[in-house]
């Protein structure tokens, strides 16, 4: 059985990100998608209700959540 991960807002947030002039933020984009692209499959994912409602919320604040 594989290990768990828990996937928050943030996350979800800097995989449907804009491209950003700030590195930090640019970084974390970055970062993001290479590991939701080679290594989520390595994991089983899982999630909050309180999550879905703030995603479909969508908006700027996915990226900030967690700063």
């Amino acid at each position: 059985m594989s290990e768990t991960v828990y996937i928050e807002t943030s996350i979800l947030g800097y995989l449907t990100a804009r491209p950003s002039r700030d590195i930090v933020v640019a970084a974390n984009i970055e970062v993001t998608k290479e590991w939701w692209n080679t290594r989520r499959g390595d994991f089983q994912l899982y999630s909050s209700q309180a999550v879905v409602k703030e995603t479909s919320q969508g908006g700027e604040h996915l990226i900030y959540a967690s700063e």
